[in-house]
């Protein structure tokens, strides 16, 4: 019998789907929520309450900045004095932590093969975005993104306007397309 190289036996299947799966992505993933009931085609103001400031205060004025612009498009002027609606966002991060397998590894009957692991760490943050009516104090819509952080700030900014621009394509108060590459 002729020898010939298999491409795949049954461990190097293993091993090929072991490396497959350490090399997933986290999607970013953005839900949106509303009151029907609510006087959406009303609102012409808002004003800025206190949230849950993001880590890094330059990311937290950047994103002020990016739902400004994006309320502006849709007629909305900010007004402290008398608003219609009241906007807040929170802004968290979580360490999270995988066991990623670098090798297949069997019992000594097989005849040994070493394998291994190490852990990743990554960071996922969560915006979320509320909208309250001013005189009724009721929650009239939120949009929440969750995604996993980079360690610059330009990726973060991109993922922080990719997720808003997802929230307001569902935000009943249409406008026109935002500009992100104006003020930060």
């Amino acid at each position: 019998m002729k020898n010939t190289p298999r491409l795949f036996g049954w461990t190097g299947t293993v091993v090929l789907v072991g490396l497959m799966t350490t090399a997933v992505i986290v999607a970013q993933k953005v839900k949106v929520d509303s009151n029907p009931s609510a006087p959406f085609a009303t609102y012409k103001t808002y004003a800025w309450t206190t949230g849950t400031a993001a880590p890094n205060p330059l990311a937290d004025q950047r994103l002020h900045a990016s739902v400004d612009r994006r309320l502006e498009t849709r007629g909305l002027t900010e007004n402290t004095a008398s608003p219609d609606l009241v906007v807040t966002t929170h802004v968290t991060t979580q360490e999270r932590q995988e066991l990623v397998p670098t090798g297949f590894a069997y019992g000594p009957w097989w005849g040994g093969v070493g394998g291994g692991a190490y852990i990743e760490t990554s960071v996922e943050g969560t915006l979320i975005l509320d909208f309250y009516d001013a005189k009724t104090k009721q929650m009239v819509w939120r949009g929440v993104a969750t995604a996993t952080a980079s360690e610059k700030p330009t990726k973060n900014t991109e993922k922080m306007n990719k997720a808003l621009d997802k929230m307001f394509e569902k935000f009943p108060i249409q406008g026109g397309p935002v500009s992100t590459s104006g003020r930060q």
